[in-house]
């Protein structure tokens, strides 16, 4: 048994100033090809590496094609993602006899032209292989799924968490089930239910109500003649006609049975939609809340901000709040800022230097900082993951910087990329165990690292280019009514 494996990903934001080049896959994932691939992926907590260990546990044949990935931004242009497409069809088609295809892919990619990135990838992968050929892909949690996806594909596997540490395990699965349909002649079918919902934030799976979810997911699962099935829970920042959430469920034969199940939790997840939405306060107004409550350390994770949501992560309302209000053994992770990091090179360790930290990429970011900070340390960005997400991965902030005003601490990257663990900040001589205020840049994936040890988390708003009440997102192409958008 042979099996292609490669893999196109990115989570397209059509709102960010942040542009999507050639080098966002390069910097990424250094655009692999062939055997790279499993070198680096091997061992690793990504869909891929979950591929690699499936392949050894059922002792077929893996060949690699190309994988090429970038952190959330805007839209790729045509002519990178055209490139990338015609090199993974390329090797698809000069593998030789195959018998399937293993494909890693977000969900919620966006390239000029094209609204439906994946549905794309997947049609062209369906030209050069035929009809006979099983395509598997594994998505993230935060797709947008389109009825050529599902039509396409043969089978279809999305994360079960988020943060999302199941990424190997998901990986496997899908190699796992080409695996039954090679061996077990199992035919799949499957099936598509779009909901008319936007999901907010309660979505983080390992508490309720989506852990409710989950486990009404897993029911669905566990119904005779229903393969896998997943849950979407949309990537809300991307303005095309298939944004918002879904379900897709894969049966044995059964297309029916598949649309049934589809509709059924569907209808369960939308009779529940208000559940799934929550207030979030600025990071004063979650300032004065955790210091009546007294649990430390406690987190403060802006949302709007998020790097791995494709903001360009130099807002500055969080840090000025910090600041203003003097807090001691405080931190921000991380604002990028390549200009200050090269002030902070230039003056050395050690210094003392007048610096204007963040709101450089837009006007919608805020103002720039005004620090008088110590360099406390100095980087160039290489590390690893410690996990559970993206364990054993590499990681690489570019050149950065450890600053420090008093009790402020602040990381400065040339980077974007959000703080899964406390790997990073590290390698630059910060413990954030160590501090008592804690202010990040992410959604949901920073818990995989540090909710064990939080004594609190809020999730808050700051002004940035994803704030819907400050930049004032303007939805025009969507392709159903959504709550909460629409009174449904």
């Amino acid at each position: 048994m042979r099996v292609v494996i490669g893999g196109i990903s990115h989570e397209t934001s059509t709102f960010t100033t942040v542009p999507t080049t050639r080098e966002s896959f390069v910097e990424r994932s250094g655009f692999l090809r062939g055997q790279e691939m499993l070198e680096k992926f091997r061992g690793v907590n990504t869909p891929i590496g979950g591929f690699i260990a499936s392949a050894r546990e059922h002792l077929f044949e893996l060949v690699p094609a190309i994988f090429a990935e970038a952190w959330p931004s805007a839209p790729t242009p045509r002519a990178i993602f055209d490139e990338m497409l015609n090199k993974l069809l390329t090797e698809i088609a000069g593998a030789g006899a195959i018998d399937g295809v293993l494909l890693e892919l977000h969900g919620a990619m966006v390239a000029e032209g094209i609204d439906d990135a994946e549905g794309h990838i997947l049609s062209a992968v369906r030209n050069v292989v035929g009809s006979d050929t099983p395509i598997v892909a594994q998505l993230d949690i935060h797709s947008n799924v389109s009825r050529q996806m599902v039509e396409v594909a043969d089978v279809l596997i999305g994360r079960e968490t988020y943060p999302e540490v199941d990424m190997a395990a998901r990986g496997k699965e899908c190699a796992d089930v080409l695996v039954r349909i090679q061996r077990e002649g199992i035919r799949p079918t499957m099936a598509l239910h779009q909901i008319p919902l936007v999901w907010g934030m309660n979505q983080i799976t390992a508490h309720r109500p989506m852990s409710e979810a989950i486990d009404e997911l897993h029911r669905i699962e566990a119904l005779p003649g229903v393969i896998c099935a997943s849950i979407a829970t949309c990537f809300p920042l991307a303005d095309v006609p298939d944004m918002g959430a879904s379900v897709y469920v894969v049966t044995n034969n059964d297309p029916k049975l598949a649309q049934a199940c589809a509709d059924e939790l569907g209808e369960w997840i939308f009779a529940r939609r208000a559940d799934w939405h929550k207030p979030m306060p600025s990071t004063r107004e979650a300032l004065q809340e955790s210091r009546a409550a007294g649990h430390f350390p406690v987190i403060f994770a802006d949302r709007c901000d998020n790097t791995g949501g494709g903001s360009p992560g130099d807002s500055t309302g969080m840090l000025q709040t910090f600041l203003d209000e003097g807090l001691d053994r405080a931190c921000i992770l991380y604002i990028v800022d390549p200009e200050a990091i090269a002030q902070c090179r230039q003056a050395g360790v050690g210094a003392t230097l007048e610096l204007e930290v963040g709101a450089k990429a837009s006007p919608l970011q805020g103002k720039p900082c005004r620090m008088r900070a110590e360099v406390v340390s100095l980087g160039d960005g290489r590390f690893r993951y410690d996990g559970p997400m993206y364990e054993g991965a590499e990681g690489h902030m570019g050149l950065s910087a450890h600053i420090r005003q008093d009790g402020i601490h602040v990381l400065l990257v040339s980077e974007r990329e959000q703080p899964f663990d406390t790997a990073f900040a590290r390698t630059l001589g910060l413990d954030p165990r160590q501090m008592q205020y804690i202010g990040l840049k992410s959604a949901g994936h920073f818990r995989a690292g540090f909710e064990a040890w939080a004594g609190a988390i809020h999730e808050v708003t700051e002004p940035s280019v994803h704030n819907p009440a400050d930049a004032k997102l303007a939805f025009k192409r969507l392709g159903r009514k959504l709550y909460p958008f629409d009174d449904l």
